[in-house]
């Protein structure tokens, strides 16, 4: 059983016990959250596609942590005006585990 789930802006194919990080939610670790903007679900070689969302299609999820990502560098340069701008960046993340698709 497969499914696409769409959450902060990007799409998700997951399974059953499949452990993802996504865009941080505000939600205590251990919380079951359910995702109701299911695109696509695929159960005994069925496929059935949304317009644009699957009715009554659900996916249910548990929180397990919340962090940060890997550093990334901006760095901006313009040359012979003596501007150079370093900046890092960690994008924040939560990692959940699919328990079930309805």
């Amino acid at each position: 059983m497969l499914a696409v789930i769409k959450t902060g802006g990007k799409q998700y194919l997951v399974k059953p016990g499949d452990k993802i990080k996504i865009e941080k939610l505000d939600k205590k670790e251990g919380e079951e959250i359910s995702f109701s903007d299911v695109l696509l679900v695929e159960k005994n070689r069925k496929v059935e596609i949304g317009k644009p969302f699957v009715s009554g299609a659900t996916v249910t999820a548990k929180i397990l942590s919340h962090g940060k990502g890997e550093k990334i560098i901006v760095f901006k340069y313009k040359p012979k005006k003596r501007y150079s701008r370093k900046i890092g960046h960690r994008q924040p993340y939560t990692e959940v585990e699919i328990t079930g698709i309805k």
